[in-house]
C-alpha cells in the first residue's frame, strides 16, 4: 500500500508518468485524461498557496513568471506535511538558484523576509516584559545577564535594501527605482502583539539578536555585534528590544530558551 501511495503521489507532479496502476475510469480502463484533471489541480492549489505566502515576489515578477517558476518548484519540493501553511519554507533558496531569475538578484531576499513575516505571523504568542525593567537592572550584573526573545523574532539579513523593495510591494505600495549598490538592510520580524511589524536594524543590531538567540551572555553578544560593526550601540539596541515588545524574559543564568528560529543571513 506504501509503494503504491508513494507511486501516486509522485505521479501527480510529474506528467511525464504514467497512470498509476489500478486508476481506472468508468468503463474499467486506465483513464489518463481524468487523472490529468486532479494532477491540474493539484499544481495549480500548491501555486496558488505560494502566490499567497510570497504577495511581494509575485508582484515583482508578475504573475505568468511565478506561475512558471512555482510549477518547477512544486515538482521539486512537493509538501511533505499536510499543513500548507509549513509550504514554501525552501522557496527563497530556490529562488536564489532559479536562474531565469539572476536578474533579480534581490528576489531571494524579498522571499525571505516574506516566509520570516509568516513564520512570525503564527508563531506563539508570549507576553513580552515591559521595558521599565530596564530601570531595575544592577548595571553590575548586566554583562552576565541572558536575553529571552520572543518567540515569533525573525531577522533576515541582505546585502540589498530588502526592506525597502518588500515596502514598496506589499499593501499597495508604489514601486519606485531603487539602487541596490547603496548598501545592504537588516530586518527584524516581530509580533509582539496583534499584528507583524518589520523594522530595519542599526548596525551591529543583528548581529546582538543572533547572539542573544544563541544564548550568549549580554557582554558576549555585545561583543560579537562589535565584532560585525565597531559602530554598535549597546544601550540603544536594549531600548529598542525591550520597547518594541521583543525581549520576553531574562536570566543571569544560561538556559535553553534564548533561541531565534529562522534567521536568514545572505551576503
Amino acid at each position: 500500500m506504501f509503494e503504491r501511495q508513494k507511486h501516486f503521489a509522485s505521479a501527480l507532479l510529474y506528467p511525464a508518468m504514467p497512470v498509476p496502476p489500478g486508476l481506472v475510469g468508468p468503463d474499467r480502463q486506465p483513464s489518463e485524461k481524468r487523472f490529468n484533471v486532479y494532477r491540474n489541480n493539484v499544481v495549480v492549489g500548491l501555486v496558488d498557496a505560494l502566490k499567497a505566502a510570497f504577495p511581494a515576489v509575485l508582484r515583482i515578477v508578475g504573475d505568468e513568471f511565478f506561475a512558471a517558476m512555482a510549477r518547477i518548484y512544486v515538482s521539486r519540493q512537493p509538501p511533505e506535511s499536510p499543513v500548507m501553511l509549513d509550504y514554501g519554507g525552501t522557496f527563497p533558496d530556490f529562488i536564489e538558484a532559479f536562474r531565469p531569475a539572476n536578474s533579480m538578484p534581490y528576489l531571494h531576499d524579498v522571499a525571505r523576509l516574506e516566509r520570516a513575516w509568516a513564520e512570525a505571523y503564527h508563531a506563539a504568542e508570549v507576553s513580552p516584559i515591559d521595558h521599565a525593567v530596564l530601570a531595575t537592572i544592577d548595571p553590575d550584573s548586566l554583562p552576565h545577564l541572558r536575553l529571552t526573545l520572543h518567540p515569533s523574532a525573525r531577522v533576515v539579513r541582505s546585502c540589498i535594501p530588502v526592506v525597502q523593495i518588500w515596502q514598496m510591494n506589499i499593501d499597495r505600495g508604489k514601486p519606485t527605482g531603487v539602487d541596490i549598490t547603496i548598501g545592504g538592510e537588516d530586518a527584524l520580524v516581530l509580533r509582539p502583539h496583534a499584528e507583524v511589524e518589520v523594522r530595519r536594524l542599526p548596525v551591529g543590531a543583528a548581529a546582538f539578536i543572533h547572539a542573544i538567540a544563541a544564548n550568549h551572555s549580554m557582554n558576549e553578544a555585545t561583543t560579537l555585534a562589535l565584532d560585525d560593526h565597531a559602530d554598535f550601540d549597546l544601550a540603544g539596541a536594549l531600548r529598542d528590544l525591550f520597547m518594541i515588545g521583543a525581549i520576553v524574559g531574562l536570566s543571569p543564568r544560561a538556559s535553553d530558551s534564548g533561541h531565534l528560529r529562522g534567521i536568514d543571513e545572505s551576503a
